[in-house]
């Protein structure tokens, strides 16, 4: 049960919704280990279509280079999850796109693929927009949490994320 100062997933995915369409902003998501719950989270709203533009699920490498034109050099020297990764997959996702807000989450949502370096739990998240800002967010979560857990909790960070930088984003006349 979601305790009562924390907004329920619907509940933020409105207010990021509602935030946007009073900037005159649309968003797009570039989603890895949360595979696409980002953007049912926020499509699942009736009337989201005037503020959601589109969403990428690049779970691969290839498809980080391919779709968000994430650098290999990049991949190669930080790894995918990594703060460096997922900047360039928000860039990339508003390169690609004609939105003005982008959100990226890159991580391990095991149970399976942490080291020691890396461990489940490891997300990198990151929003950026047309207006050249750029923002990072590392997460640990609990690993007890379980795949399930770790992917709820990154898709309502990445929420909040969007939430903030729409908050941010100042109207021009």
């Amino acid at each position: 049960m979601p305790r009562a100062n924390v907004p329920s997933m619907p509940a933020l995915a409105r207010q990021v919704l509602a935030e946007a369409r009073a900037k005159g902003l649309t968003i797009v998501t570039a989603e890895s280990c949360t595979g696409g719950m980002l953007a049912a989270a926020l499509t699942a709203i009736s009337g989201s279509s005037d503020v959601f533009d589109r969403a990428f699920v690049t779970y691969s490498n290839a498809a980080k280079m391919a779709m968000l034109g994430v650098p290999e050099a990049l991949l190669a020297r930080h790894g995918a999850v990594s703060p460096e990764v997922a900047g360039a997959m928000a860039e990339g996702a508003l390169k690609a796109s004609g939105a003005g807000l982008a959100v990226a989450i890159t991580g391990i949502a095991g149970p399976g693929g942490g080291t020691a370096t890396k461990p489940v739990g490891l997300v990198h998240l990151a929003a950026a927009s047309r207006d050249g800002r750029l923002q990072r967010l590392e997460r640990h979560y609990d690993p007890a949490l379980g795949r399930a857990g770790i992917r709820r909790a990154a898709t309502r960070d990445a929420l909040f994320l969007l939430k903030g930088m729409a908050e941010d984003t100042r109207v021009s006349a």
